[in-house]
């Protein structure tokens, strides 16, 4: 089996909320196009508000802190702005998370969601021009299914992919192999990417995306089996262009 694309999620809002997509348009320099769009800061949050910009995943209410986020999707409405969230524990919400009184609606929903002994949600924020990503640079997240598929016979579970929350899912590789293309740039559809490092892991991946509950040790998996906790590679978009499931992948030199 030849190396393609699988798979290709986006996540309107940080740690809240997937979308699978048959096909995307990669810019170079850029995140994936409504991927991290959003994110949740929290009432401790060193976020500027005044002068908003990408910000660490510190300021922000995540699914390492917070395992029921880990079950709301999301569908975003490309010609309106519109998102529309569904979780088995809420009723459903559509808002414009560009209008105030829609993120102040969704403040609302997502507050029982929310774990107790934390700083609250505080305000839905962006970063113009760029997804907020837990790099500092602007990422696109890449992950083998032949890895997610060793790791879950290790631990004697089926792993659902939206536990990793990545973009751009392959298949047809070599457990492992994408730990190799470190500083190497890959041809992935119509795009070209940089591989820039590994992706280590966090307690959100122990969360189950249809429920929300931690039912599975994922980062104790790793280091026992592999003796680290990294899963996932981390690229930079260097020449735009499209992408879509079934696209083919090649390493290049």
């Amino acid at each position: 089996m030849h190396a393609h694309v699988a798979q290709i999620w986006r996540h309107p809002v940080k740690s809240l909320g997937a979308e699978r997509i048959e096909r995307t348009e990669l810019a170079a320099g850029c995140t994936l196009p409504h991927d991290r769009t959003w994110a949740l800061a929290h009432e401790k949050s060193r976020f500027d508000f005044a002068t908003p910009a990408w910000a660490s995943w510190q300021s922000f209410l995540r699914g390492s802190i917070a395992p029921f986020f880990a079950a709301v999707s999301a569908q975003v409405d490309e010609a309106t702005g519109r998102i529309a969230f569904t979780h088995p524990r809420l009723a459903p919400l559509a808002i414009n998370p560009e209008d105030p009184a829609d993120r102040g609606r969704f403040l609302d929903w997502v507050r029982p969601i929310c774990p107790e002994g934390v700083p609250g949600p505080l305000a839905l924020v962006r970063a113009p021009g760029r997804g907020m990503t837990d790099t500092d640079y602007p990422s696109v997240s890449v992950k083998s299914l032949a890895s997610l598929r060793a790791l879950g016979e290790r631990m004697g579970v089926a792993l659902d992919p939206r536990r990793f929350r990545g973009n751009v899912w392959l298949d047809g590789l070599a457990p492992w192999e994408e730990f190799g293309w470190i500083g190497r740039d890959i041809a992935v559809g119509g795009a070209r990417l940089r591989v820039i490092e590994r992706v280590v892991r966090c307690n959100a991946t122990k969360n189950n995306p249809l429920t929300g509950v931690r039912d599975a040790e994922t980062l104790g998996a790793l280091e026992s089996h592999y003796g680290h906790k990294d899963f996932g590679i981390y690229c930079e978009t260097v020449a735009g262009g499209p992408v879509a499931e079934g696209d083919p992948v090649e390493v290049l030199a």
